[in-house]
């Protein structure tokens, strides 16, 4: 009853004070054209939910990146976390693959029809666009790959047979210059060229301290050509190259909870190492400590073609594309002045699909479509983590001289240990490298019938099919890591006497004494032999592979003003390899090495309806992921796990008002109702001692808590989004126009690695423009504001490296503000 009110009450309060995303949104959904079934249908026809933002919008807004996108698309969150290419997606709540290689990403981005594969393509400062879509639920059953949760379908403007072009220049406050610039160009009467560019620079917003450089700037510069030969009215033919390239200093972080691993780094000496380390104190501080600034490289590149050809009762469509990708990243993963530990991380991943598609395109009562979908990806991945000149003085201090009386006990049996050179000594580590081989392929089908011409009936299926050989190469180089502190073999040789000169005759060193170090074995602490097992190998082939037929159904009913629809859909996602040293074989306690698939039911009802001046939509929902695969951080790996059952409901409403010519109100808001329906393996985290007790014997917690019953990570309960722009004409051919928008989110606990008390946090952003148009000269002048009032969050926390009882966090970027202005030729 709760839910159904909650509903009701959204309603009428969107009714009341509606609000959605532009001035330029026509006054109903009839005359917004978008492609979400892959076919060209109104807004207000598509059965399903669907937020469309458009060029004016994102220009206005400022939108400059998909991160930039969420503050008008309620129920899409967008996260960068440790590095540029670290980038993940969720929709009502659902999505993953952040940091980990092996795991794909619930949501799927597609630019022109390309699906981009992984998440870091997707973030380039966005070319010429024609509009966004954000498809909310499950899409299995049109778009081929990892849609379990939604898609983001990207539509730039096709090359045009005139000429014509715009450019734009903004500059704002911390440095910020970026450029765009593009020209349309007819070559004859059947060719069209569109060529683009644009360059962004920006200081960053974190200043380090140690280093004197600003993290978190810009340094983007990306390039595309788009050529369209169109011989004739039936045929045509689309190549798009695109060229990005991204260097900067990210990511900063911040210190929400200094432990007394931390503690020690800052105490001065003898009882620490007298270095910094952040200010808790002062989360918002924007500084850095680190010893070394986070580096990012990125190199993005590729190709597609795409061949439309109708044939009178259906169009053929044929798109191709490849895509090749480098993204390197090296970061001081301690956080603080001390030397203690880096990580270098980069991958290579080349990307082949194809997708062919044959959709009707009569008027009749029967809509259809066909198609199918290949995949074939190679990916190279790995890091390398290394412990600095400040390692070996940080493990003394936390085991209060124990290392040292270790390694001199040893050495009396062992030549090899050499006390104060033989643990944590400068270049120790771990270097994890993996090798992925990917192919997948999928057959689509879907239609629409109308009984009547005012109901109509639908479904589709998809098959799809998943294959993943992976291959791992990791080499342990810490000789601390790989001891087996329960059974050190050279202690048992010794005699007590040497500790205890009162212990009895005959009696020698217990070989377990050194067992409560295992805290500081950050790497196979928990596995057997206290080192990777490779793979494949005698029992693990590697290979992980997997099918699945997905289905939806529907029927929408149009009462003329008010148009209806009920959803039933199912959607899947393949299985996952943790490519991560945290991960084990099968019959090894710890953390997984693969995941199950996922696989998603969506029950889904919306109301769409048109009145004098705007238009009101409503979408109700109950959305359930098996096997939700978690895929949590730990300090140094991740934990891939999958949950038993996963489920969220709650009700999304979209609207748009124009109570006089000069104003345009425009909104949205999600509810989201999460839980844990099931959840007995998730990874055990060490601020829950009740569910996760430290044995005393080995110094090693639980692999596995229950959280079933408990409010899933990172899912907002509360989020909304909302505009006003007024706009006048000032002057013959002059207008002018004022915006502003809002942005809101409920507190929200953001991640399971992490207590709730440092972990939860919500959010109130306001971004405002205002701006100039002259009609006859084609020129736009703006100023600019986004998170106008400075309002500071923390958009994600994590255990620190190294340091249990520390964590970290990624603050919310700060206020920006700068001057704009277009050009268009």
């Amino acid at each position: 009853m709760r839910y159904e009110l909650l509903a009701a009450s959204a309603m009428a309060l969107t009714a009341a004070a509606p609000a959605w995303a532009a001035d330029d949104i026509p006054q109903s959904g009839d005359d917004i054209v978008v492609t979400a079934t892959k076919r060209d249908e109104t807004l207000r026809q598509v059965p399903l939910s669907v937020s469309v933002t458009s060029a004016e919008t994102i220009a206005r807004a400022h939108i400059v990146d998909l991160i930039d996108l969420q503050s008008v698309v309620p129920s899409l969150k967008v996260q960068q976390f440790n590095a540029v290419g670290q980038t993940n997606f969720l929709i009502r709540g659902f999505g993953n693959g952040n940091g980990n290689d092996g795991i794909e990403s619930s949501v799927g981005v597609f630019v022109d029809g390309v699906y981009r594969t992984r998440t870091s393509a997707a973030i380039d400062d966005l070319p010429e666009v024609e509009r966004i879509e954000v498809l909310r639920g499950p899409q299995s059953t049109l778009f081929g790959k990892n849609v379990s949760a939604g898609a983001i379908n990207i539509v730039t403007k096709r090359p045009e047979f005139e000429w014509g072009g715009k450019a734009e220049l903004s500059v704002g406050n911390y440095g910020l210059m970026q450029g765009k610039a593009s020209v349309n160009a007819p070559l004859g009467r059947t060719v069209a060229v569109r060529l683009s560019g644009a360059v962004d620079e920006r200081d960053g917003y974190i200043h380090s301290l140690t280093t004197g450089q600003d993290i978190n700037n810009r340094h983007r510069v990306s390039v595309r050509g788009d050529v369209l030969w169109q011989p004739t009215a039936d045929f045509s033919l689309r190549v798009i190259g695109d060229y990005n390239r991204i260097a900067e200093l990210c990511c900063g972080v911040a210190s929400v909870r200094n432990g007394p691993a931390t503690q020690l780094i800052a105490a001065p000496p003898p009882l620490g190492l007298g270095k910094p380390v952040g200010d808790a104190a002062d989360v918002f501080a924007r500084t850095s400590v680190s010893n070394t600034d986070p580096t990012n490289r990125l190199i993005g590149k590729g190709v597609s073609a795409q061949a439309d050809y109708t044939l009178g009762f259906a169009r053929l469509t044929s798109i191709t594309a490849y895509r090749d990708q480098i993204n390197q990243s090296k970061q001081d993963v301690d956080f603080t002045g001390a030397d203690i530990v880096t990580n270098a991380a980069a991958n290579h991943i080349k990307t082949f699909t194809q997708e062919l598609r044959l959709a009707s395109t009569g008027t009749g009562r029967l809509t259809w479509l066909i198609g199918g979908f290949y995949q074939d990806e190679h990916v190279e991945t790995g890091r390398d983590v290394r412990f600095g000149r400040d390692a070996r003085p940080f493990a003394d201090g936390l085991s209060g001289g124990a290392i040292g009386q270790l390694e001199t006990l040893q050495s009396l049996v062992n030549p090899a240990i050499v006390p104060g050179r033989t643990y944590f000594q400068p270049g120790q580590g771990i270097s994890d490298r993996y090798t992925l081989a990917q192919r997948a392929f999928s057959l689509f089908a879907d239609a629409d019938f109308k009984l009547t011409e005012r109901l109509k009936i639908g479904g589709g299926v998809s098959y799809m099919n998943d294959r993943k050989a992976a291959r791992s190469f990791v080499s342990l180089q810490d000789p601390f890591s790989a001891l087996d502190l329960a059974n050190v073999r050279e202690l048992g040789l010794l005699p007590l006497a040497i500790l205890n000169p009162a212990a009895p005759a005959g009696a020698t060193i217990p070989t377990n004494l050194f067992s409560p170090l295992t805290a500081l074995q950050f790497f196979y602490a928990n596995a057997p032999g206290h080192a990777p097992v490779n793979f494949p190998n005698g029992r693990e082939s590697g290979v992980l592979s997997g099918d699945k037929v997905t289905y939806s159904a529907r029927i929408a009913y149009d009462f003329g003003p008010v148009s209806t629809y009920v959803t039933y859909a199912t959607g899947w996602k393949a299985g996952a390899i943790n490519l991560s040293s945290d991960s084990r074989p099968p019959d090894q306690t710890g953390v997984g090495r693969t995941a199950a698939p996922e696989n998603v039911t969506l029950y889904e009802a919306g109301v769409k309806g048109a009145f004098r001046g705007g238009y009101l939509n409503l979408a109700v929902f109950k959305q359930t992921i098996k096997g939700f695969q978690s895929n949590i951080f730990k300090g140094f790996g991740y934990a891939l796990v999958n949950a038993g059952q996963e489920s969220v409901r709650g009700f999304e409403v979209d609207a748009a008002y124009a109570p006089v010519r000069m104003l345009s109100l425009a909104g949205s808001m999600t509810y989201l109702d999460a839980k844990y329906d099931s959840f007995t393996g998730a990874a055990c985290v060490s601020y829950d001692p009740v569910r996760c007790p430290i044995d005393p014997n080995t110094g090693l917690t639980p692999p596995f808590r229950d959280l079933t019953g408990q409010r899933p990570a990172g899912i907002a309960e509360w989020s909304a989004s909302g505009s006003a722009t007024l706009s006048r004409d000032l002057a013959p051919g002059i207008g002018g126009y004022l915006r502003a928008e809002y942005d809101y989110m409920s507190p929200t606990y953001q991640t399971e690695s992490s207590p709730p008390d440092v972990a939860t946090w919500g959010y109130h952003i306001l971004n405002a423009s205002m701006g100039l148009t002259v009609a006859a000269a084609k020129l736009e002048v703006m100023l600019w504001a986004r998170n106008l009032t400075d309002d500071r969050a923390i958009v994600s926390t994590f255990p620190t490296t190294a340091q249990d009882g520390s964590y970290s966090g990624y603050i919310q970027q700060p206020r920006t503000y700068g001057a704009t202005i277009r050009k268009a030729f």
